[in-house]
């Protein structure tokens, strides 16, 4: 599989287990990788033979921005449940990072990662 990258995509977004996260909101970093087959597009040069990266943008865009969720485990699971449904990929790898998460210290980040491919959502 081929891989598509979008990376440090920063976005604010109320999401957080504690009622003052989710009101007050914060910006969370969202990186994606998305797996398909792009030799067409790589013969072609043509923007309909691969996935329109832009297109990838917003949908993680409106899931941070419109979502809400307590664990970044649940957004990070939409996110990958959006992608497999709405763009031609094969797999998905999202990490999500909550920037200065409130843990009673310095921390720069909290993040989470996975992986999933569109039989673990059943498409």
């Amino acid at each position: 599989m081929d891989r598509i990258f979008l990376s440090g995509m920063k976005i604010y977004g109320h999401h957080g287990y504690t009622p003052e996260e989710r009101e007050i909101g914060q910006a969370l970093e969202v990186d994606l990788i998305l797996e398909a087959d792009l030799s067409a597009a790589g013969a072609s040069d043509r923007l309909g033979d691969t996935i329109d990266y832009g297109q990838a943008y917003q949908m993680v865009r409106r899931a941070v921005a419109d979502g809400k969720h307590h664990l970044l485990e649940h957004l990070a699971a939409d996110i990958a449940r959006q992608a497999l449904s709405g763009l031609p990929c094969q797999a998905v790898t999202v990490r999500v990072s909550k920037l200065n998460p409130p843990v009673g210290g310095v921390c720069e980040r909290a993040a989470v990662e996975m992986r999933r491919t569109r039989g673990d959502f059943g498409l």
